[in-house]
Protein backbone atom coordinates (compact mmCIF):
# COMPACT_ATOMS: atom_id res chain seq x y z
CA UNK A 1 0.00 0.00 0.00
CA UNK A 2 1.70 3.57 -1.07
CA UNK A 3 2.10 5.74 1.74
CA UNK A 4 -0.40 8.59 2.23
CA UNK A 5 -3.43 6.60 0.38
CA UNK A 6 -5.08 5.15 4.06
CA UNK A 7 -4.45 8.47 5.66
CA UNK A 8 -6.40 10.25 1.96
CA UNK A 9 -9.51 7.75 2.96
CA UNK A 10 -9.35 8.49 6.33
CA UNK A 11 -9.68 12.32 4.96
CA UNK A 12 -12.35 11.29 2.71
CA UNK A 13 -14.70 9.64 5.33
CA UNK A 14 -13.96 13.07 7.97
CA UNK A 15 -15.55 15.13 4.57
CA UNK A 16 -18.32 12.73 4.66
CA UNK A 17 -19.30 12.98 8.19
CA UNK A 18 -19.30 16.43 8.01
CA UNK A 19 -20.76 17.12 4.65
CA UNK A 20 -23.80 15.39 6.58
CA UNK A 21 -23.85 17.45 8.87
CA UNK A 22 -25.67 19.86 6.79
CA UNK A 23 -27.66 17.60 5.43
CA UNK A 24 -31.58 18.52 5.55
CA UNK A 25 -32.58 15.49 6.49
CA UNK A 26 -34.46 14.39 9.56
CA UNK A 27 -31.67 12.56 12.32
CA UNK A 28 -33.62 9.78 14.59
CA UNK A 29 -32.44 10.12 18.49
CA UNK A 30 -28.74 9.20 18.82
CA UNK A 31 -27.86 9.32 15.09
CA UNK A 32 -25.97 12.74 15.32
CA UNK A 33 -23.95 11.40 18.67
CA UNK A 34 -22.75 8.09 16.57
CA UNK A 35 -21.76 10.47 13.27
CA UNK A 36 -20.13 12.26 15.72
CA UNK A 37 -18.38 9.52 17.79
CA UNK A 38 -16.99 8.22 14.34
CA UNK A 39 -15.68 11.50 13.44
CA UNK A 40 -13.59 11.37 16.90
CA UNK A 41 -12.46 7.62 16.18
CA UNK A 42 -11.40 8.24 12.46
CA UNK A 43 -9.53 12.06 13.99
CA UNK A 44 -7.61 9.55 16.11
CA UNK A 45 -6.84 7.09 13.86
CA UNK A 46 -6.19 9.46 11.25
CA UNK A 47 -2.94 11.08 13.67
CA UNK A 48 -1.11 8.22 13.22
CA UNK A 49 -1.74 6.73 9.97
CA UNK A 50 1.45 8.53 8.52
CA UNK A 51 3.83 7.01 10.43
CA UNK A 52 1.58 3.30 10.49
CA UNK A 53 1.90 3.64 6.60
CA UNK A 54 6.02 3.86 6.73
CA UNK A 55 6.08 1.22 9.30
CA UNK A 56 3.73 -0.95 6.98
CA UNK A 57 6.39 -0.96 4.36
CA UNK A 58 8.87 -3.13 6.14
CA UNK A 59 6.58 -4.41 9.23
CA UNK A 60 4.20 -6.97 8.26
CA UNK A 61 1.88 -7.19 11.21
CA UNK A 62 1.62 -3.28 11.01
CA UNK A 63 0.71 -4.47 7.14
CA UNK A 64 -1.71 -5.90 8.28
CA UNK A 65 -3.78 -3.65 10.83
CA UNK A 66 -3.78 -1.41 8.35
CA UNK A 67 -4.80 -3.90 5.41
CA UNK A 68 -8.38 -4.35 8.16
CA UNK A 69 -8.59 -0.36 8.75
CA UNK A 70 -8.77 -0.07 4.75
CA UNK A 71 -11.61 -2.48 4.62
CA UNK A 72 -13.49 -0.78 7.27
CA UNK A 73 -12.91 2.59 5.82
CA UNK A 74 -13.68 1.60 2.44
CA UNK A 75 -16.92 -0.27 4.36
CA UNK A 76 -17.76 3.41 6.33
CA UNK A 77 -17.30 5.52 2.88
CA UNK A 78 -19.99 3.17 1.46
CA UNK A 79 -22.47 4.03 4.29
CA UNK A 80 -22.22 7.68 4.22
CA UNK A 81 -21.98 7.89 0.56
CA UNK A 82 -25.97 6.12 0.35
CA UNK A 83 -27.02 8.23 3.65
CA UNK A 84 -25.65 11.52 1.49
CA UNK A 85 -27.48 10.26 -1.43
CA UNK A 86 -30.51 9.26 0.24
CA UNK A 87 -30.72 12.76 1.57
CA UNK A 88 -29.80 14.72 -1.63
CA UNK A 89 -33.09 12.59 -3.08
CA UNK A 90 -34.90 14.12 -0.36
CA UNK A 91 -33.89 17.62 -1.08
CA UNK A 92 -34.71 17.28 -4.92
CA UNK A 93 -38.05 15.29 -5.01
CA UNK A 94 -39.63 16.97 -2.11
CA UNK A 95 -38.89 20.14 -3.33
CA UNK A 96 -40.30 19.55 -6.62
CA UNK A 97 -43.75 17.26 -4.89
CA UNK A 98 -43.04 14.91 -7.51
CA UNK A 99 -45.53 12.36 -7.05
CA UNK A 100 -48.11 12.09 -3.72
CA UNK A 101 -46.18 8.67 -3.84
CA UNK A 102 -42.55 10.20 -3.38
CA UNK A 103 -43.54 12.78 -0.53
CA UNK A 104 -45.04 9.55 1.44
CA UNK A 105 -41.64 7.84 1.08
CA UNK A 106 -40.36 11.11 1.97
CA UNK A 107 -42.63 11.86 5.35
CA UNK A 108 -40.84 12.49 8.30
CA UNK A 109 -41.93 8.98 9.87
CA UNK A 110 -39.68 7.34 6.96
CA UNK A 111 -37.20 10.08 7.14
CA UNK A 112 -36.67 8.97 10.83
CA UNK A 113 -37.23 5.07 9.69
CA UNK A 114 -33.97 5.51 7.26
CA UNK A 115 -32.14 7.52 9.27
CA UNK A 116 -32.14 5.45 12.56
CA UNK A 117 -31.42 2.23 10.19
CA UNK A 118 -28.42 4.32 9.06
CA UNK A 119 -27.64 5.28 12.23
CA UNK A 120 -27.16 1.18 13.25
CA UNK A 121 -24.91 0.69 10.61
CA UNK A 122 -22.56 3.74 11.22
CA UNK A 123 -22.51 2.32 14.96
CA UNK A 124 -21.51 -1.14 13.55
CA UNK A 125 -18.51 0.72 11.60
CA UNK A 126 -17.72 2.63 14.73
CA UNK A 127 -17.80 -0.71 16.80
CA UNK A 128 -15.24 -2.31 13.85
CA UNK A 129 -12.95 0.70 14.49
CA UNK A 130 -13.32 0.67 18.08
CA UNK A 131 -12.09 -3.00 17.96
CA UNK A 132 -8.98 -2.53 15.07
CA UNK A 133 -7.99 0.84 17.09
CA UNK A 134 -7.33 -0.94 20.56
CA UNK A 135 -4.32 -3.23 18.50
CA UNK A 136 -2.70 0.24 17.40
CA UNK A 137 -1.27 0.73 20.73
CA UNK A 138 1.16 -2.63 20.41
CA UNK A 139 3.22 -0.45 17.63
CA UNK A 140 3.72 2.80 19.24
CA UNK A 141 2.75 4.78 16.42
CA UNK A 142 3.81 8.70 16.66
CA UNK A 143 0.98 10.79 15.86
CA UNK A 144 1.39 13.64 13.17
CA UNK A 145 -1.32 16.04 12.23
CA UNK A 146 0.47 16.63 8.54
CA UNK A 147 -0.63 16.01 5.52
CA UNK A 148 1.09 12.83 3.91
CA UNK A 149 4.63 13.82 1.68
CA UNK A 150 3.34 12.26 -1.65
CA UNK A 151 3.11 14.76 -4.86
CA UNK A 152 -0.48 14.41 -6.47
CA UNK A 153 0.42 14.73 -10.25
CA UNK A 154 -4.18 14.60 -10.53
CA UNK A 155 -3.89 18.32 -8.80
CA UNK A 156 -1.12 19.75 -10.94
CA UNK A 157 -3.04 23.33 -11.92
CA UNK A 158 -1.33 26.39 -13.91
CA UNK A 159 -2.25 29.76 -14.36
CA UNK A 160 -4.01 30.04 -17.51
CA UNK A 161 -8.20 30.67 -17.86
CA UNK A 162 -10.77 31.58 -20.46
CA UNK A 163 -12.26 34.68 -18.30
CA UNK A 164 -15.29 34.51 -20.26
CA UNK A 165 -15.83 30.98 -18.49
CA UNK A 166 -15.87 31.99 -15.34
CA UNK A 167 -19.02 33.34 -13.35
CA UNK A 168 -19.62 35.34 -10.88
CA UNK A 169 -16.23 36.06 -9.40
CA UNK A 170 -15.62 39.63 -10.04
CA UNK A 171 -16.05 41.42 -6.74
CA UNK A 172 -13.89 38.97 -5.17
CA UNK A 173 -11.17 39.59 -8.06
CA UNK A 174 -11.15 43.25 -7.63
CA UNK A 175 -10.70 42.90 -3.28
CA UNK A 176 -8.20 40.82 -3.76
CA UNK A 177 -6.16 43.50 -6.71
CA UNK A 178 -7.06 46.07 -4.12
CA UNK A 179 -5.29 44.57 -1.63
CA UNK A 180 -2.24 43.50 -3.80
CA UNK A 181 -1.51 46.84 -4.99
CA UNK A 182 -2.35 48.53 -2.05
CA UNK A 183 0.78 51.21 -1.89
CA UNK A 184 0.81 51.82 2.01
CA UNK A 185 1.60 48.01 2.78
CA UNK A 186 4.77 48.78 4.74
CA UNK A 187 6.21 45.30 3.99
CA UNK A 188 8.20 44.84 2.04
CA UNK A 189 6.73 41.54 1.27
CA UNK A 190 2.71 40.43 2.05
CA UNK A 191 0.98 37.31 2.09
CA UNK A 192 -3.16 36.70 0.73
CA UNK A 193 -4.36 33.55 1.84
CA UNK A 194 -7.54 32.90 -0.03
CA UNK A 195 -9.56 29.99 1.98
CA UNK A 196 -12.49 28.10 0.91
CA UNK A 197 -13.84 24.60 0.87
CA UNK A 198 -13.06 22.39 -2.10
CA UNK A 199 -15.02 23.33 -5.47
CA UNK A 200 -15.67 27.21 -4.68
CA UNK A 201 -13.21 28.63 -7.16
CA UNK A 202 -10.16 29.18 -5.62
CA UNK A 203 -7.85 28.48 -8.36
CA UNK A 204 -10.04 30.39 -10.60
CA UNK A 205 -10.01 33.41 -8.43
CA UNK A 206 -6.18 33.18 -8.36
CA UNK A 207 -5.95 32.48 -12.36
CA UNK A 208 -8.43 35.90 -13.36
CA UNK A 209 -5.94 37.71 -10.86
CA UNK A 210 -2.97 36.50 -11.98
CA UNK A 211 -3.65 37.07 -15.57
CA UNK A 212 -4.92 40.54 -15.10
CA UNK A 213 -3.34 43.40 -16.36
CA UNK A 214 -3.04 45.81 -13.77
CA UNK A 215 -1.07 43.12 -12.30
CA UNK A 216 0.91 42.27 -14.77
CA UNK A 217 2.00 46.07 -15.06
CA UNK A 218 2.98 46.36 -11.76
CA UNK A 219 5.00 43.64 -10.90
CA UNK A 220 8.84 42.65 -12.27
CA UNK A 221 8.52 38.69 -11.83
CA UNK A 222 4.90 36.81 -11.72
CA UNK A 223 5.48 32.68 -10.80
CA UNK A 224 2.52 30.31 -10.59
CA UNK A 225 3.53 27.43 -8.45
CA UNK A 226 1.02 24.84 -7.76
CA UNK A 227 1.94 23.24 -4.12
CA UNK A 228 -0.64 20.63 -3.50
CA UNK A 229 0.17 17.81 -1.20
CA UNK A 230 4.25 17.58 -1.45
CA UNK A 231 5.25 20.56 1.00
CA UNK A 232 8.54 19.58 0.17
CA UNK A 233 11.24 22.58 0.72
CA UNK A 234 13.84 21.93 -2.34
CA UNK A 235 11.07 20.43 -4.21
CA UNK A 236 8.98 24.28 -3.91
CA UNK A 237 12.00 26.17 -4.96
CA UNK A 238 13.20 24.26 -7.77
CA UNK A 239 9.59 25.33 -8.86
CA UNK A 240 10.17 28.69 -8.92
CA UNK A 241 13.49 28.30 -11.05
CA UNK A 242 12.18 26.56 -13.70
CA UNK A 243 9.38 29.22 -13.34
CA UNK A 244 12.17 31.73 -13.91
CA UNK A 245 13.57 29.55 -16.42
CA UNK A 246 17.00 28.67 -14.13
CA UNK A 247 16.25 24.73 -13.11
CA UNK A 248 18.66 23.20 -11.62
CA UNK A 249 19.32 19.33 -11.06
CA UNK A 250 20.98 20.24 -7.86
CA UNK A 251 21.06 17.71 -4.78
CA UNK A 252 22.22 20.73 -2.32
CA UNK A 253 19.65 22.69 -0.52
CA UNK A 254 21.78 25.18 0.15
CA UNK A 255 22.97 25.88 -3.38
CA UNK A 256 19.19 26.16 -4.68
CA UNK A 257 18.11 28.29 -1.55
CA UNK A 258 21.24 30.96 -3.00
CA UNK A 259 20.39 30.47 -6.68
CA UNK A 260 16.79 31.41 -5.22
CA UNK A 261 17.60 34.54 -3.35
CA UNK A 262 20.11 35.65 -6.29
CA UNK A 263 16.68 35.74 -8.26
CA UNK A 264 14.10 37.51 -6.39
CA UNK A 265 16.40 39.89 -4.33
CA UNK A 266 15.70 43.35 -5.03
CA UNK A 267 13.11 42.06 -7.17
CA UNK A 268 9.12 43.40 -7.32
CA UNK A 269 7.33 39.64 -7.53
CA UNK A 270 4.21 38.24 -7.35
CA UNK A 271 3.53 34.61 -6.89
CA UNK A 272 0.44 32.28 -6.15
CA UNK A 273 1.05 29.18 -4.51
CA UNK A 274 -1.78 27.44 -5.06
CA UNK A 275 -3.62 24.42 -3.27
CA UNK A 276 -1.66 24.69 -0.10
CA UNK A 277 -1.81 21.73 2.65
CA UNK A 278 1.42 22.15 5.21
CA UNK A 279 0.10 22.76 8.58
CA UNK A 280 3.54 22.94 10.06
CA UNK A 281 4.95 26.53 10.79
CA UNK A 282 7.95 24.94 11.03
CA UNK A 283 7.92 24.20 7.64
CA UNK A 284 6.52 27.37 5.91
CA UNK A 285 9.03 29.69 7.82
CA UNK A 286 11.65 27.70 6.09
CA UNK A 287 10.43 28.97 2.58
CA UNK A 288 8.55 32.04 3.73
CA UNK A 289 12.65 33.12 5.01
CA UNK A 290 13.97 32.43 1.54
CA UNK A 291 11.16 34.61 -0.19
CA UNK A 292 11.69 38.03 2.08
CA UNK A 293 14.37 39.67 0.02
CA UNK A 294 12.01 41.08 -2.99
CA UNK A 295 11.16 44.76 -3.54
CA UNK A 296 8.97 46.55 -1.69
CA UNK A 297 5.50 46.14 -2.74
CA UNK A 298 6.06 42.27 -3.42
CA UNK A 299 3.12 39.94 -3.09
CA UNK A 300 2.41 36.34 -2.80
CA UNK A 301 -1.27 34.71 -2.88
CA UNK A 302 -1.77 31.26 -1.19
CA UNK A 303 -5.13 29.56 -1.96
CA UNK A 304 -6.34 26.56 0.89
CA UNK A 305 -8.75 25.10 2.13
CA UNK A 306 -7.19 25.10 5.30
CA UNK A 307 -8.24 28.15 7.97
CA UNK A 308 -5.34 27.33 9.70
CA UNK A 309 -2.94 27.19 6.80
CA UNK A 310 -4.71 31.01 5.79
CA UNK A 311 -3.33 32.20 9.66
CA UNK A 312 -0.11 30.49 9.48
CA UNK A 313 0.65 31.93 6.00
CA UNK A 314 -0.75 35.36 5.91
CA UNK A 315 0.37 38.45 6.39
CA UNK A 316 -3.27 39.95 5.71
CA UNK A 317 -6.56 38.35 7.80
CA UNK A 318 -7.84 35.38 4.96
CA UNK A 319 -9.63 36.18 2.88
CA UNK A 320 -12.95 33.61 2.81
CA UNK A 321 -14.38 33.05 -0.53
CA UNK A 322 -17.93 32.22 -0.07
CA UNK A 323 -20.54 30.73 -2.62
CA UNK A 324 -22.47 32.71 -5.52
CA UNK A 325 -25.38 33.75 -4.88
CA UNK A 326 -28.17 32.20 -6.26
CA UNK A 327 -28.78 34.14 -9.17
CA UNK A 328 -25.36 33.72 -10.42
CA UNK A 329 -24.89 30.02 -9.53
CA UNK A 330 -27.82 29.36 -12.01
CA UNK A 331 -26.02 31.38 -14.87
CA UNK A 332 -23.08 29.00 -14.04
CA UNK A 333 -25.08 26.05 -13.60
CA UNK A 334 -26.74 27.03 -17.04
CA UNK A 335 -23.03 27.00 -18.67
CA UNK A 336 -22.71 24.06 -17.14
CA UNK A 337 -25.32 21.25 -17.57
CA UNK A 338 -27.21 22.97 -20.78
CA UNK A 339 -25.78 22.54 -24.39
CA UNK A 340 -23.85 25.60 -25.37
CA UNK A 341 -24.85 27.43 -21.83
CA UNK A 342 -28.32 28.18 -23.32
CA UNK A 343 -31.42 27.40 -21.20
CA UNK A 344 -33.93 24.87 -23.09
CA UNK A 345 -37.15 25.76 -23.93
CA UNK A 346 -38.44 22.49 -21.98
CA UNK A 347 -40.04 24.19 -18.95
CA UNK A 348 -40.24 20.71 -17.40
CA UNK A 349 -36.03 20.52 -17.83
CA UNK A 350 -35.70 23.27 -16.51
CA UNK A 351 -38.14 23.01 -13.35
CA UNK A 352 -35.82 19.60 -12.41
CA UNK A 353 -32.62 21.65 -13.35
CA UNK A 354 -33.63 24.45 -10.41
CA UNK A 355 -34.57 21.85 -8.28
CA UNK A 356 -31.37 19.96 -8.70
CA UNK A 357 -29.42 23.82 -8.41
CA UNK A 358 -31.13 24.29 -5.14
CA UNK A 359 -30.62 21.48 -3.55
CA UNK A 360 -27.02 21.90 -4.43
CA UNK A 361 -26.89 25.64 -3.22
CA UNK A 362 -28.54 24.09 0.50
Amino acid sequence: MAEGVLFDLAKKVLEAVGSLAHQEIKLACGVKDELDKLKSTVSTIQAVLLDAEKQGSHNNEVKDWLNKLRDVFLDADDVLDDFSTEALQHKVMTGNKMTKEVRIFFSSSNQLDFSLKMGHRIKAIRERLNAITKDKGDFHFIQSSTEPQVMNRDRETYSFVWEENVVGREDDKKEIIKLLLDANTVENMSIIPIVGIGGLGKTTLAQLIYNDKNVKNNFELKLWICVSDNFDLKHIVNQILESLGNGRDEKSLEILQNHLRDKLNGKKYFIVLDDLWNEDKNKWMSLNDLLMGGAKGSRIVVTTRSIKVAKITGTTLPYELKGLDPEKAWSLFVKMAFEGGIELENQGIIAVGKEIHKALLC
